[in-house]
This record gives C-alpha cells, sequence and structure tokens, in this order.
C-alpha cells in the first residue's frame, strides 16, 4: 500500500493561490506516469480482479504514455483489500491505497490529491463504460486542449444499454441540475471522468462532498469558474448488481444542489483561483452569440407573455398607457434577472444593482417605443379595439426586444475581462 505525501499546494489556502497557468500539451518523456486511473471500491471482491486485469491489458496495450492504476479501497470489509494488495504486487503499474471511511468522493479525493501523475482520471470497477473512450476521454488534457474530459451516456453519439428506471431518473437528474444550476455539461454522474492535476489541485479543496455527489460539485465549481470540460460519448451498460441506493443518493444530491447553490449565490467560493492567466485563447472569444441569441429570445417569450397577462389585467382599471408602463416595468426587471444568469452567465450579487439599473435604461428605450406605437395608433384609429392594441404591442415588443438584446451585449453585459469579470459557463468541446 503507497503512503505518499500530499502535494504541499492543496494545504495553502486557495485564495492566496495565483492563477493556473495557460493550458500546454504534456511532454511524451514525463518522468512520472502521465495518467493515473483510480478505480475506487467497497466489498467489491468479486468484480476487481477482472476489472484491473482487463484495465491494465488495455492500457499495455494501447495506451502510448506510462501509466498507473491506482486501487482505491474505502473500508471494505471482504476481501477486496487482500485482492488489492496482490494485484498491486502482480501488476507492474498497479497501486492500492486504503481508507478507514466510505464514500466514492473520499476515496478519489484521497487519491488524486497523493498522486503525481498530471492526468488523473477514475472509473467504476463494473467497467460499463467501454475502456475504447478511455484514450479519447484523456487526450483532449494531454494535449492541452481541456482541463477536464468527461464521459456521457446522453450525448448523440452515445450507445446505452439500461432499463427505463435508471434511465428517467438519470435525465431527471441531470435535467434538474440544468434547471436549478444552469449547467451546461450533459452528464454529471457518469463514472467515467479525468483531470489535469493542476485543476484538481485547486478544485479538491472547493469540493466538499465526499459520496455521490462528488462529481456533480466539481464539475459545477469547474464550469463556473470558466474551465473548458471536454465531453466524450460512451458506450454503456448498465450493472445489474449496482448497488447505489437511489431513494437515498437522490435526496443527499438534492441537498448538494441546494448547498452548492447557496455557495454559489453567496460569492463564497474563490473561483478567481481557478482561472488561467497568460491570455488563454478561450478567455480571448467572444461569448457564443448564437446561444447568446437562443437564450435571450426564450426569455424574452416568456417575458412577453408575463407582459401581456399584465397589461390585460391592469388595463380596465388604469387605461392603456399606465397598464402599459407597469408592466413592462415588471416584466423588465424579471427579464434583466433572467437574462443576467441564463443568457450571460453572471452570478453572484456583485454588480448585479448596475445591472439592474441598465436594464431599466434598456427598458426605458422599450417604453419609448411602446407607448409611441399605442400613441400613434389611437391618434390614426381612435376607435381600435384592444385585439389591435395588442397586435401593435406585440410588434412593438419584438423592435424592443432586438434593441433590448445589443445594448444588454454591448452595454449591460459586456464580454470584458478586469477585476471582476463576467461568468460565463463552458459547455463541452
Amino acid at each position: 500500500m503507497r503512503t505518499v505525501r500530499r502535494p504541499a499546494l492543496l494545504d495553502r489556502p486557495t485564495t492566496e493561490l495565483s492563477a493556473l497557468p495557460r493550458r500546454a500539451p504534456l511532454s511524451a518523456h514525463h518522468p512520472d506516469p502521465v495518467l493515473d486511473v483510480v478505480v475506487p471500491v467497497f466489498n467489491e471482491e468479486n468484480d476487481l480482479e477482472p476489472c484491473v486485469r482487463r484495465l491494465h491489458a488495455h492500457l499495455a496495450e494501447t495506451f502510448p504514455y506510462s501509466f498507473r492504476i491506482t486501487i482505491a479501497d474505502n473500508a471494505s470489509t471482504d476481501r477486496t483489500p487482500r485482492i488489492a494488495a496482490r494485484l498491486a504486487a502482480e501488476l507492474p503499474g498497479t497501486d492500492w491505497i486504503r481508507l478507514a471511511e466510505k464514500g466514492r468522493g473520499r476515496a478519489l479525493h484521497a487519491a488524486w490529491s497523493r498522486s503525481g501523475a498530471p492526468v488523473l482520471a477514475y472509473l467504476d470497477v463494473d467497467l460499463s463504460t467501454d475502456l475504447a473512450a478511455l484514450l479519447p476521454l484523456v487526450a483532449p488534457l494531454i494535449s492541452g486542449h481541456s482541463d477536464i474530459a468527461i464521459g456521457t451516456r446522453l450525448a448523440r453519439g452515445s450507445r446505452v444499454v439500461r432499463g427505463p428506471k435508471r434511465e428517467i431518473i438519470s435525465r431527471c437528474y441531470n435535467g434538474l441540475l440544468r434547471g436549478t444550476l444552469a449547467v451546461g455539461f450533459s452528464d454529471a454522474q457518469c463514472g467515467f471522468k479525468a483531470v489535469r492535476r493542476d485543476v484538481a489541485e485547486r478544485l479538491l479543496p472547493l469540493v466538499e462532498d465526499r459520496e455521490w455527489f462528488f462529481d456533480t460539485e466539481l464539475l459545477v465549481i469547474a464550469e463556473r469558474a470558466g474551465l473548458r470540460i471536454h465531453e466524450v460519448p460512451v458506450d454503456w451498460v448498465d450493472d445489474p448488481d449496482s448497488r447505489v441506493r437511489i431513494l437515498s443518493t437522490a435526496l443527499a444530491d438534492l441537498r448538494g444542489m441546494a448547498r452548492l447553490g447557496r455557495a454559489l449565490a453567496c460569492g463564497r467560493l474563490p473561483l478567481s483561483a481557478l482561472r488561467r492567466s497568460g491570455g488563454d485563447l478561450a478567455e480571448d472569444l467572444p461569448a457564443g452569440l448564437a446561444r447568446q441569441v437562443v437564450r435571450f429570445a426564450a426569455v424574452g417569450v416568456a417575458s412577453t407573455l408575463c407582459y401581456l397577462l399584465l397589461y390585460t389585467a391592469l388595463r380596465p382599471s388604469t387605461g392603456a398607457q399606465a397598464a402599459n408602463a407597469l408592466a413592462l416595468l415588471a416584466s423588465a426587471v424579471a427579464n434583466t434577472a433572467a437574462n443576467r444568469r441564463l443568457t450571460f452567465g453572471v452570478r453572484g450579487r456583485g454588480g448585479a444593482l448596475r445591472h439592474h439599473l441598465k436594464g431599466l435604461a434598456a427598458f426605458l428605450v422599450g417604453l419609448a417605443l411602446t407607448s409611441g406605437s399605442l400613441a400613434a395608433l389611437h391618434q390614426t384609429a381612435p376607435g381600435a379595439g384592444h385585439r389591435v392594441e395588442l397586435v401593435t404591442l406585440v410588434a412593438a415588443n419584438l423592435a424592443a426586444t432586438l434593441l433590448r438584446f445589443l445594448l444588454f451585449r454591448a452595454w449591460v453585459f459586456p464580454a470584458r475581462h478586469d477585476a471582476r469579470p463576467i461568468r460565463r459557463t463552458t459547455g463541452s468541446s
């Protein structure tokens, strides 16, 4: 069993760390193993040996760099520790560590913290994921293209065999993540991931969970910090002997989402320590216009419906102009808040007041257009009915929406990199 001192960098407060250096390709002549694949296990006396032997044979035959396999035994009570020790003695480049407590996240945290390999990965002991995806998983990290790589069972190119129950649970979980934490990655809990060691050294001290939510928390923090996450479609066959307790795991995940959401909203996570310095190309590229347009349009549709409902409710008692102004003001505040988070990726309280004040200025543009349209309608057609008013307002709102998008992109949420840069999520490459 290997006992290695944790890297000193993990012992330093994250807020004191400088920014990450620019990504660079790894040397083919790295003195240590380039890849360390961790296999976390708990009472896996039946699956451990065939898994490790198959993984070792695959890496020895197909992986072009040096590697290590680390068996992370977290508090097994069966023959797993003895099997792990024997495999470490028999197979070159195989090691094992033993932890006193259970938890997949705890095992990964310990194994990755002790490793000196520049690329760290893990896979589940059941080998549900086809090992042919392992090289495509780590290649973007070795080349310097990405910071984290994940296998996804939900991409179009994936081939997945599993029952409807687990399929529904997986899709609901990832849909909930997108709806609550606005993540861009598609599959948070596929047991097939890799991370560059310099990134792991910054991320691990920020991840609190030591159980199944560990993966999700690590990915959300990385994405919020602007790190690049690469997704690899995988072939995946469900293990019918899975021991995951679905109900307790789901409740723990919900608690983890709530805790992480509060931490992000309050700005308690030092995300600046995860940014890359030195003019990283990804930092210099403008935000994807197409994605912003789609999200802005979706928010705009919801805001317009809200506006029309409020206008219809207020008009009988306040008159057309007052109803228009009040409905537009309420929908504009909600529109700015939604676009701030969903379209332009800005989170936390920093700059919120400034953004809303600028959003109100953009609201005045919309008010001028819609009020002017109503005034022109009543001037030219005094007897126009309610339906004609609504059609006129919808047309005016479309023009106002286009102007508001241009103002939001260029003025309210500009793509600049100052002391408090705008946070943008980075989806799959």
